[in-house]
């Protein structure tokens, strides 16, 4: 990043930029670390396709307790990029603020994963064949994108598309909506004759589920929040709402109008959290009041930036009642055993 960029882009997102460009994800956390929620699970040996995990679920219990400390900043009046300066300075001398802060307060007991070994999961379930790359596996760089660093994506593409080629990919499953964005859309911008095929997790199971295969244990009423990224970009709308009606025991409950493509920002992504703290909150407590007020008894998604959005506005807003929940868990808990 120059110095002129540094000047402009807020300090919150130089720290992520910081991190894809130096240790290829977005917290800057060891390479090696990068596969640790696999352990034990198999894959293909064949990386024809492959399941692309991302940064976001991978580091979400590390990430919820720095965005609540950014945010316990903005409403003591003390700049909230703190928090994120705190977290890059220091670890250029080998002392990570963020990352010891975030290890105290996590309550996941390093199973921020969940979500991602739902996934693989549920795939399995359906029969599908895919393969990992664990610690080979190249950061999207999306964020980079969209604070309008167009020239370190660009780089981070081709960096990134040639370590998938080399390893043999031709086709991704992608479970984060801002990669899937990227691999799919944004890399075919500044990566000529781009041949790779990429796919959403939902895409995928929408394809593939049938009545009678999933079922979740009890009756309940389900709320659908539709991702920025992966309603309003890419357009997978339809898809979402025709696996939860495949699954028995599910009522599929919406607003009265904001779904959809209509639906209401959860106030999460691109870094907006650490930027705008306080109306980032206030964002994911409005879409929060708004779901929970078609009676539902969880709210599902499909994003690790709005899943802690939405646990966010909640419980905030004290509805012990309702349940925040990612849709690849809510499948993987209503597989029907054979």
């Amino acid at each position: 990043m120059s110095k002129n960029e540094r000047k402009t882009v807020p300090a919150g997102l130089a720290y992520i930029a910081d991190n894809i460009n130096c240790k290829d994800n977005i917290l800057g956390l060891p390479r090696s670390a990068k596969s640790g929620w696999a352990d034990g699970l198999e894959f293909s040996g064949d990386n024809a396709t492959i399941f692309f995990a991302g940064c976001g679920y991978q580091y979400s219990s590390m990430l919820e307790p720095l965005v609540k400390l950014v945010r316990t900043a903005d409403r003591m009046s003390i700049d909230p990029a703190l928090p994120v300066v705190l977290a890059g300075v220091p670890r250029k001398l080998g002392v990570d603020v963020a990352g010891i802060y975030t290890k105290v307060m996590s309550r996941s007991n390093g199973n921020d994963a969940v979500v991602l070994r739902d996934a693989v999961s549920v795939l399995k379930s359906l029969g599908i064949d895919f393969g990992y790359l664990g610690s080979d596996e190249p950061c999207c760089g999306a964020p980079l994108y969209h604070m309008g660093l167009q020239k370190e994506f660009a780089a981070n593409a081709a960096k990134a598309y040639a370590k998938l080629k080399a390893s043999g990919v031709k086709k991704i499953i992608g479970i984060i909506p801002s990669c899937t964005h990227a691999l799919r859309s944004l890399f075919t911008t500044c990566i000529p004759g781009y041949d790779i095929e990429v796919r959403h997790f939902i895409e995928v199971v929408a394809e593939k589920i049938r009545h009678g295969q999933f079922k979740y244990p009890q009756k309940v009423k389900i709320a659908y929040h539709d991702p920025c990224q992966l309603g309003r970009y890419m357009g997978i709308l339809d898809q979402p709402r025709q696996v939860l009606k495949a699954l028995e025991n599910v009522e599929l409950a919406e607003p009265e109008w904001t779904a959809g493509e209509w639906s209401t920002c959860c106030g999460g992504g691109g870094g907006f959290e650490v930027v705008f703290p306080d109306m980032s909150q206030t964002l994911a407590m409005g879409r929060v009041n708004e779901l929970a007020e078609t009676g539902a008894d969880i709210i599902t998604t499909q994003c690790p930036g709005c899943l802690m959005q939405l646990k966010s506005g909640l419980k905030e807003l004290k509805k012990d009642n309702v349940e925040a929940m990612d849709l690849a868990s809510l499948l993987a808990r209503s597989i029907v055993q054979k």
